[in-house]
């Protein structure tokens, strides 16, 4: 009888064991890692996105601010959690492809210790100039750019920031000589715009477009692939002959690269389902950005050119954090 039951035992336990190992995911609440401050772009992005996840996944979707380090220690948090599924997050491009490439580094690898799940928005950096400016197009600027070479100013967020590197991309490519001058934040750097403090700038459209709708700012060129609904009578920079720059900030949703198999794929389906909700979409567009939902292996790639291009701004121009 004990053989029987031994041998009974043995044969029905390599049917138990699978059932085990495939628990439901998720079983609790999730942590959806912001790493800024409530009411940034990326705490925006992720409240839009984090109903319609909770109600894909079954489970509650926190949001848990984690600020500071220009957005590196909430990415840091998400590098390093466990490996649990349970934890994901949000990053910028500065956190993503520009810190990694400047001097002080990060205290994680984005290609080896995070893995891609999605981009969430892009975000456009227009070249403005404020209302008074005698500057009505891009050429009449580069003109007289060229004509009083260190004479005008470009404003920026500091040094190895987004509208720094935007600024820098496009002296390059006009052969100008700028000057820049740097501010803490977007909303400082655009008070100095319509000011005139300085003479041009690149930000975040949706900083820009109150004041662009208001007459405050006149936006001359975009750095993206096509016209922006939000201001279509603006050209691409490739549109008048200076491809080379372009320049969008983004946010994309990112895990540790130790999050089991499992949980990834269903997190990953839950963003894709939110980003490509119509609902999502438009809310998303009303704050100024273009919606993403790419594949991971989109996403990946994408994260890899930015940090090559970025990189290689770097270098060209050996900008060094402030």
């Amino acid at each position: 009888m004990k053989k029987r039951q031994l041998l009974t035992a043995l044969l029905g336990a390599p049917f138990i064991l699978p059932a085990r190992a495939q628990e439901a995911f998720p079983t609790r609440p999730l942590r959806f890692v912001v790493p800024f401050a409530a009411g940034g772009p990326s705490d925006i992005v992720a409240r839009i996105l984090a109903p319609h996840m909770s109600t894909t996944l079954g489970q509650p979707v926190v949001i848990e601010n984690r600020a500071g380090g220009g957005g590196m220690t909430g990415v840091d948090v998400v590098a390093k959690a466990a490996p649990d599924g349970y934890t994901f997050g949000i990053g910028s491009a500065g956190a993503l492809a520009i810190a990694p490439k400047l001097g002080r580094g990060t205290p994680y690898d984005p290609l080896r210790d995070l893995v891609p799940i999605s981009l969430g928005v892009l975000v456009p950096e227009p070249l403005v100039v404020p209302a008074a400016s005698p500057y009505r197009t891009l050429q009449d600027l580069i003109a007289d750019a060229k004509a009083r070479p260190g004479a005008l100013n470009f404003g920026t967020t500091g040094n190895g920031s987004m509208p720094h590197l935007a600024g820098e991309q496009f002296r390059v490519a006009a052969g100008l000589d700028l000057v820049q001058i740097a501010y803490n934040s977007g909303g400082q750097l655009a008070t100095a715009i319509l000011r005139n403090e300085v003479q041009l700038g690149f930000a975040d459209l949706p900083v820009l477009i109150p004041q662009i709708k208001a007459g405050a700012m006149r936006a001359l060129a975009v750095g993206t692939k096509e016209r922006l609904s939000w201001i279509p009578d603006v050209p691409t920079f490739a549109e008048l002959g200076l491809p080379s720059v372009d320049a969008s900030n983004w946010h994309g949703l990112v895990a540790s690269a130790r999050m089991p198999a499992g949980p990834l794929a269903a997190i990953r389906k839950a963003a894709i389902a939110a980003l490509q909700d119509q609902d999502v979409r438009r809310r998303l567009h009303e704050q100024g950005a273009i919606p993403g939902g790419n594949s991971p292996e989109e996403f990946g790639a994408f994260m890899r050119s930015e940090l090559e291009k970025w990189g290689e701004v770097i270098r060209r121009n050996n900008i060094q954090p402030d």
